[in-house]
This record gives C-alpha cells, structure tokens and sequence, in this order.
C-alpha cells in the first residue's frame, strides 16, 4: 500500500493520523490497519487514553501466552530484549517467528505502538523501586551532565525505567515552587505558551493572508487541540520555577478560564445545548467506567475547550442532579443523566 492511501485509510481510525510522521504511518499500515477494521466490523471504535483494567488483564493475558508458546523465561527478557546482549538474537528470531506484534496487541482496540509501551511500563521491574535517595538522586545529576539527555544510557546506569529517570531530573533539576502560582509566574507562563502556539501558527499558516499581529490577539487561546501537542519541557524551561507537569495542569487552567470568559460557553441556550449534547455523547459510548471515555474527543461536544472543562462539566452535572451518585456507578450515573436530566433540559431548551 503505498504512503498516502495507508495515511487515506488510517484517518477513519485516528484523527490526528496527518501529523504522524511517514515512517510511522508505514508502521501502522502493517501492524493496525487490519487490526483496526477488524474491530470496525464489530462495532468497537479504537481507543485512546488511559487503559482500562480489564485492557490491563487482556495485556498481561497476551504477554503471559507469548511467553509459554516461545519458552522465554521472563517478561523482562521479552520487552527489554537489549538487557540481555547474550539471548538477543534468539530472542528476536522467536519474536518473529511467533508474530510477536500480533500476538501482543490481540483484543485490544489500540494502535500497537501504545500497547507495546503500555506492555513495557506494566512489566519492567525497574518501575516498582519507590522514592528516589538521596544519593539516587545525586548519581542522576551526576550521569545527565556525562550522558545529557540520553535517558536510556541513563536508565541502564541507574537500574531505573527512561520514563522514571527523565521525570525525576526533570523535578530535581531546579529549584521547583509547590506553592500557589504568583502572578508573574503565571504571566511567564502565558508568555512561553503563547510564544510555542504562535510559532506553531506561522508553521501551519504559512499560506494564510492572516499576518502574525492579527495570530497574536486571544484567537490563539481558540487552539485547544494544540495543549497536547505543547513541549513543555521547553515550557518548563522558560518559566523557571515550575516543574513540567505543573505548567500543563496551570495551563489547563489559565485556558479554560480564558475560553469560558471569551466565549461564555454556559449561559443560556448555549449552555443547555452544551449539556444535552455531553449527555448525548456519553450515553452513546455505553462506557461501564469513566477510564473507558475518551475526553479528548468528548470535548467536540460542548465546543472547543479541554478535557478537564469537559470532566469538570459531568462532576457538576452528576452532582447537581443525579441524587446519591456516590453510591451509583459510572454507567447508572449516565443512564440516570440521560433518562431523567436530559428530558429535562430539551424542554427548557
């Protein structure tokens, strides 16, 4: 298949499938595209975000089978076959005769890649080392100014997962501020952010008779879909004082206020529309618990703001109206929502 059909196809599947790289789209071309219009023909949509429990089990189910139909004696061996240089070769020439990619991502409705990483995370013991030392720490800092940025040289040294050491530099790389954000951390935030959109905006508007001046009013705070995609390690860097993951929640914030402000999202026939097409949307995905739903694409149902907007939307509609939702679980608490709220609401609409 040649490169634009595979990128054709996969779009039916996954929506942002234009900003993934050529080599990636060739990848996904062999290892989900059949996979996905399987699932297609049953009636199940391809996921994204956090895995589910059972996904967890189904997971574990899979790499537990690889592992008795190979005879390779660990998940580690499996997954972090670069650990091992004396069984690497046998290793992979087991992996491909047994169709490890398949055998893997079997019943679960994801691109590979994620599966693979998900697989990774679950099972590699370096995950499950608790808190960081005191010397721990030092050897980190220690091996960053050696090795730079080379998490996976790093990792090997520090017998922790790239994942793990890459975050905790991160955190202990500066002087990190847990408090309340001031004012002028918060303007400095504004700022990076704005100064990552813009760029991106001249990027993707290269052709545009929109001039940059015009792109530098609030109509940047419009791109929502562009929070994911930010690099907030750059982020980071430009604010100081705060550690990466504080920016990306901070900022989640600053936008929603911003959009529910400038837009006024929730007052009148707006509002009512807003919260009969989210009770619409989740009742539709007949998800059985809230790790099922996938915000990000719930978000088009109430119009451009960000998932948390959208998660706090239901909390205050569960709350408002479901009584002893506590008690209830996810699905009973939408059944209710869209059996007694949702009439409600299309008549005062």
């Amino acid at each position: 298949m040649d490169l634009d059909t595979a990128r054709q196809e996969l779009e039916e599947f996954i929506p942002h499938v234009k900003n993934i790289s050529d080599g990636s789209i060739k990848k996904m071309a062999g290892r989900d595209l059949t996979r996905f219009k399987e699932f297609k023909k049953q009636g199940i949509a391809v996921k994204f975000g956090r895995f589910t429990q059972k996904e967890n089990k189904q997971i574990q189910k899979n790499v537990e089978e690889f592992l008795s139909l190979t005879g390779i004696d660990s998940a580690e061996k499996l997954l972090f076959t670069s650990r091992y240089p004396d069984d690497k070769d046998t290793i992979h020439h087991l992996k491909t005769e047994h169709h490890f990619c398949e055998k893997i991502s079997e019943g679960i409705p994801r691109p590979w890649r994620l599966i693979y990483y998900r697989a990774r995370k679950m099972f590699d013991p370096n995950n499950y080392k608790g808190r960081y030392s005191k010397e721990e720490k030092e050897k980190l800092k220690k091996y960053q100014a050696l090795h730079g940025n080379d998490w996976k040289k790093i990792s090997e040294l520090m017998s922790r997962s790239n994942l793990s050491v890459a975050m905790k530099f991160s955190e202990i790389k500066s002087a990190i501020n847990y408090g309340p954000w001031t004012k002028e951390e918060t303007q400095k935030l504004m700022n990076a952010v704005k100064e990552v959109l813009r760029r991106k905006l001249k990027t993707e508007n290269a052709d545009s008779p929109l001039s940059l001046e015009q792109s530098d009013t609030d109509l940047w705070i419009d791109r929502e879909k562009l929070y994911q995609a930010l690099p907030w390690t750059e982020i980071e860097t430009k604010v100081g004082s705060r550690y990466w993951r504080q920016c990306k929640q901070k900022w989640n914030s600053v936008l929603t206020s911003k959009l529910t402000r400038g837009q006024q999202l929730y007052r009148g026939t707006n509002g009512l529309r807003a919260k009969i097409n989210l009770i619409k949307r989740l009742y539709e995905t007949k998800a059985e618990d809230a790790s099922e739903v996938n915000w990000d694409e719930l978000s088009s149902a109430i119009g451009d703001v960000p998932r948390a907007y959208v998660q706090s939307k239901f909390y205050r509609l569960k709350v408002s109206s479901v009584p002893l939702w506590k008690r209830k679980t996810f699905s009973e608490i939408i059944e209710y929502l869209y059996e007694k709220k949702l009439p409600e609401l299309e008549e005062k609409l």
